[in-house]
């Protein structure tokens, strides 16, 4: 897809991945951008850069994304480009309590699935349309002391692939984005954030080892995707080869993963050692 003259929609665009997104799209010739975000205030400003429109959505709420796709269509045209980008991290593992879980749940599968739901109708009926789901290397791999994001960014990508194959013959075509770290808020941002303390993060397992990407690179390789309708979006290419290794040998795999948990925890607790018998006991 070719992005001149095309309405585009961006969940989570307010900082981030998301706001690369937006100001990357208009460089593209994106005939609008409606920039959305949880945080209004930063919804606003990006798209006051970008010479778009701003609103308020909450991506958990369905009636939220129908209202907007309803809203947009009638204000701007019909949405050619839906891009379901929120997210956020935790750090737990079966501990987690289960109306933490299910949060993420919906932030990471159910809005994509929403938005779908919303928007496929009139893009279907328009001949076709594009979707940009956000999931992460997580997804393809796993998130060492995780449970909730592991879980939920791996059903991110099956969803995906589900929207890829069974609406290709409708004209709708599907990437997913799967970085590795990227210089965002969202650790700082993660309810399990102390202030003073850093919550450790190893996106996908392997992060640090290579690379922290700006998210403007991101944005550009999201671009890119579209433009020659890839479904895998890795920014980090190395990805590739991981998924390669452990296509190839699981056990071995599992095995390399498990080193590098105890590398990261360090002689620390490690993600299955964080509640003792009381805490579970508790839950």
């Amino acid at each position: 897809m070719d992005l001149e003259g095309k309405v585009v929609v961006i969940t989570g665009g307010g900082a981030g991945i998301g706001a690369a997104m937006a100001r990357a799209m208009a460089k593209a010739n994106a005939r609008h951008i409606v920039v959305t975000d949880i945080n209004f205030e930063n919804a606003q400003a990006i798209a006051g850069e970008v010479n778009g429109s701003a609103r308020m959505v909450d991506v958990a709420k369905e009636e939220q994304i129908i209202e907007l796709v309803h809203d947009v269509e009638q204000q701007h045209g019909p949405i050619e480009l839906f891009c379901s980008n929120a997210g956020f991290v935790t750090n737990a593992g079966l501990e987690d309590t289960n109306e933490r879980i299910t949060q993420m749940w919906e932030v990471h599968v159910m809005a994509h699935i929403y938005a779908a739901r919303a928007v496929l109708p009139q893009m279907i009926a328009n001949g076709g349309g594009y979707l940009l789901n956000t999931a992460s290397a997580a997804g393809l791999l796993t998130q060492i002391g995780s449970l909730a994001y592991s879980v939920t960014k791996g059903a991110a990508i099956s969803l995906a692939q589900w929207l890829a194959i069974t609406h290709y013959h409708q004209g709708i075509r599907v990437s997913v984005l799967c970085p590795q770290a990227v210089r965002t808020d969202i650790i700082i941002n993660s309810p399990d954030s102390v202030p003073g303390e850093e919550l450790e993060w190893e996106e996908g397992g392997v992060a640090s080892s290579d690379g922290i990407l700006e998210p403007e690179l991101v944005a550009l390789e999201c671009i890119s995707a579209i433009k020659d309708e890839r479904f895998l979006v890795l920014p980090h290419r190395q990805v590739e080869d991981y998924i390669k290794y452990r296509a190839e040998d699981m056990d071995r795999w599992l095995s390399g993963m498990r080193r590098f948990q105890e590398k990261l925890y360090d002689g620390g607790d490690l993600p299955g050692d964080i509640m003792g018998l009381d805490g579970w006991t508790s839950l």
